[in-house]
């Protein structure tokens, strides 16, 4: 980045660079800034368990839906077409874009427009329920609360436990989050399954990380599958670990909001 800064610092004695390399070498001191020591080490930290891609399995292809936007997106675009012209005389006379022709601004401003109804799509569109049931993606975000029973080798009931569990899901990222006063697990894939038969299905890989002080248990990996009612409020399903700690179970889910 500072040798990219450096160059452009450099070319400032040819015009078409002048403005350019001004608002660049300003941007570039931006990024610097925000991306000191300190701010790598909190987003590198914050990014151990980020959301995650998620397969749907007999929902709408995604694809379709981006071809949808895309529609929507150029016609947007062509309805607006005075606004662009507008724009682009605009951004002329302010000297930001001299070299750049008014043609381009175009394909820009019709991009723009479909990374705004993609933002809007992926975060609060498909969770209505009537575009949900057409997509056959269930709106699973939120707060549960889960009721754990593990099962011993000979497959007697085990121990029972409680955990809280929290979804985060948006339109093509999801993560699952299991807490106990013990250990913490988040998931690293998953996937949801639209079944006819059972209903939604979700499965998904997970990593758990013991608390500090819990001697006996051991970081590990494992499996879960949940099945959901009708009504997305409850579910049931099975889990089971390997990786450091082998124990297989069930578990309950109830919605908590």
């Amino acid at each position: 980045m500072y040798a990219i800064c450096t160059q452009i610092k450099a070319a400032k004695n040819l015009t078409i660079h002048k403005r350019f390399s001004s608002y660049t070498i300003l941007i570039c001191k931006l990024i610097i800034k925000f991306f000191d020591k300190n701010s790598l080490k909190n987003l590198y930290l914050r990014g151990l368990y980020l959301e995650h891609e998620y397969s749907v399995l007999g929902g709408l292809n995604r694809a379709v839906i981006g071809r949808y936007l895309s529609i929507i997106s150029a016609a947007v675009a062509s309805a607006i077409g005075v606004l662009v012209l507008w724009l682009v005389d605009l951004v002329k006379s302010l000297g930001i874009a001299d070299h750049v022709p008014g043609l381009v601004m175009w394909p820009l401003t019709a991009g723009l427009i479909y990374a705004a109804l993609y933002w809007v799509f992926d975060r609060y569109v498909w969770k209505i329920d009537v575009i949900a049931k057409f997509l056959k993606v269930p709106n699973l975000a939120g707060k549960w609360h889960c009721d754990g029973q593990t099962i011993n080798p000979d497959k007697t009931p085990g121990c029972k436990w409680e955990a809280e569990v929290t979804i985060i899901q948006s339109w093509d990222k999801l993560r699952v989050r299991l807490k106990t006063t013990q250990s913490a697990s988040n998931s690293i894939a998953a996937a949801l399954v639209y079944d006819q038969a059972d209903g939604f299905r979700l499965l998904y890989n997970y990593k758990n990380e013991p608390r500090l002080g819990e001697a006996e248990l051991v970081s590990h990996r494992g499996a879960a599958e949940f099945t959901f009612g009708p009504d997305l409020k409850t579910a049931e399903g099975e889990y089971f670990n390997g990786h450091g700690r082998f124990t297989f179970g069930t578990m309950k889910l109830t919605r908590k909001n």
